[in-house]
């Protein structure tokens, strides 16, 4: 019987883990199963909203300070004490850990020290003031500082070095087959309902959808938009669903003078590069039938946007319109930037990370060359498409950037900072924008603004990088979950699939 002692459960993911280093590589998939493992500080609820974890209680001490109370009695899962040594190596470890294709600095830059006051007490000090540094370290997850070390990101993939305090130990993962966890008995929160877990790799759609009807899988997560109507209409199936965070948008090399994907019509390499033109970038951003991806592609199950947070979410700007789709006026645009016959650029797109992907880059690659922009797609695993991205091997890029503090200063840091790793900037700026008045507003904001006067210079920063079409915002995501009806999940605007939180659904009692 579900949710009885020995029980386990089976869920289908959608995507690969690239790294089970839970500070090598943010990327949602790798947080999601890291936080099975590992605890944070501070998590979030399912409407993003902060609540304890391994700290109790957080408060600035000072304008650069913050003070944490740990909580007593938490053991990792080789049985030694979790306390305050752990939590400062943790969050320094993410500046030591070489080679990220997204470093988790993003999320530690404003930190100068911690200083360990007592085993359960710790204060963070900051360079200069950060209002949302709980928010910032929700996403930080706390090792052993015994067990870690000295351990590199190999030692995690090997599985050595995986010990943290989450609800489940790690048994096993098979690379883009399967990971399989066992209930850790000495949580210090609500157990779980499963003694074991077994997370099915199924970047397949269809095959995501055949092994729930099966019975392979209890529940899958990225349900296919084609699919959802057909499983809302079965009995035994429960679909539920949320407005995501993760803005999916196109990054653009605007970094270079000679970009490696892109040519002139007669497919020559063009000495300069056209993305580098803004007219060029809002010709491309015109190319693009908005209604059409969320109505044909993602059949209704996206919201499409002109910004980078949606609607109810800090930072929103309702004044910040998508972009209306107009291929004359894009056509206008690339003569007068010097292009009346176009040129030629690759799309480069992940095949198996984001709800139907490759279709989406397929279908902006069409509304592209209507234009004169002729486009070809090259899509390409996620395990193997984001390390190239890294290197900055592509020139058009589709991604995903989900705001996991629930607020415009991760997106806005990440993805269009200019590229400082020194100081955790830019940490995902694959096209290496640039804009010096873009960067003043967000120091700024990130310094000693508080209170209204910080928003309003987020909102400044995000038309300027978004006018300047620094990215280009395509939609927001429907997170979308099926799940066997008597099992019950709270949607979840970060995408996360947690084992822990689903519960076995108590039985309906027929009325008297």
């Amino acid at each position: 019987m579900l949710g009885a002692r020995g029980a386990e459960i089976h869920i289908g993911l959608a995507s690969a883990i690239t790294s089970l280093d839970p500070h090598f590589h943010a990327l949602t998939p790798n947080q999601n199963i890291a936080e099975h493992i590992f605890d944070t500080l501070i998590a979030r609820d399912a409407d993003q909203k902060l609540k304890p974890a391994l700290a109790v209680s957080w408060r600035p001490v000072a304008p650069d300070a913050w003070e944490f109370k740990l909580r007593a009695g938490v053991k990792f899962h080789d049985g030694s004490d979790f306390g305050a040594d752990d939590v400062k190596f943790s969050l320094q470890r993410p500046a030591m850990v070489p080679n990220s294709p997204s470093p988790f600095t993003i999320y530690t830059r404003s930190i100068a020290d911690v200083q360990v006051m007592d085993r359960l007490t710790i204060i963070v000090h900051t360079h200069g003031p950060n209002p949302i540094l709980p928010s910032e370290l929700s996403s930080i997850a706390i090792v052993s500082s015994q067990r870690a070390r000295n351990a590199a990101t190999v030692d995690f993939n090997a599985g050595r070095a995986v010990i943290g305090t989450g609800p489940f130990k790690l048994v096993s993962w098979n690379h883009n087959d399967r990971i399989e966890l066992a209930r850790n008995e000495a949580y210090w929160g609500r157990p779980a309902a499963w003694d074991r877990v077994i997370f099915h790799i199924l970047t397949n759609s269809a095959a995501r959808t055949a092994a729930l009807l099966a019975g392979t899988v209890q529940a899958i997560e990225q349900v296919p938009t084609a699919d959802v109507a057909m499983l809302r209409a079965r009995p035994d199936i429960e679909v539920v669903r949320s407005v995501s965070n993760r803005l999916m948008y196109l990054h653009v090399d605007t970094g270079r003078d000679i970009s490696p994907k892109v040519q002139g019509a007669e497919g020559v390499q063009l000495a300069k590069n056209p993305l580098r033109d803004a007219r060029v970038r809002l010709a491309i951003s015109k190319a693009i039938n908005r209604d059409a991806l969320r109505d044909r592609v993602m059949e209704a199950m996206a919201v499409i946007t002109g910004q980078l947070m949606p609607a109810g979410f800090s930072g929103y700007d309702p004044r910040l319109a998508p972009e209306h789709y107009d291929p004359g006026g894009a056509r206008r645009l690339l003569a007068q930037a010097g292009y009346p016959a176009g040129f030629k650029i690759v799309l480069s797109a992940p095949s198996d990370r984001y709800v139907n992907d490759r279709e989406v880059a397929l279908t902006i690659a069409q509304m592209l060359s209507r234009v004169g922009i002729a486009t070809t797609v090259e899509a390409l695993p996620s395990s193997v498409y984001f390390a190239r991205a890294a290197q900055l091997q592509f020139s058009l890029m589709l991604l995903g950037w989900s705001a996991d503090t629930a607020e415009p200063s991760s997106p806005l840091r990440a993805l269009l900072a200019t590229y400082d790793p020194e100081h955790g900037m830019g940490s995902s700026n694959r096209g290496r924008y640039s804009n010096p008045g873009f960067d003043r507003l967000l120091r700024e904001a990130l310094g000693s603004a508080q209170g209204r006067d910080r928003e309003e210079l987020l909102r400044r920063a995000t038309e300027l990088a978004i006018g300047d079409l620094g990215i280009i915002p395509l939609y927001h995501q429907v997170n979308i979950w099926a799940l066997r009806r008597d099992l019950s999940y709270a949607p979840r605007a970060d995408e996360r699939t947690y084992a822990h939180e689903i519960r076995p659904r108590a039985p309906e009692v027929a009325p008297r």
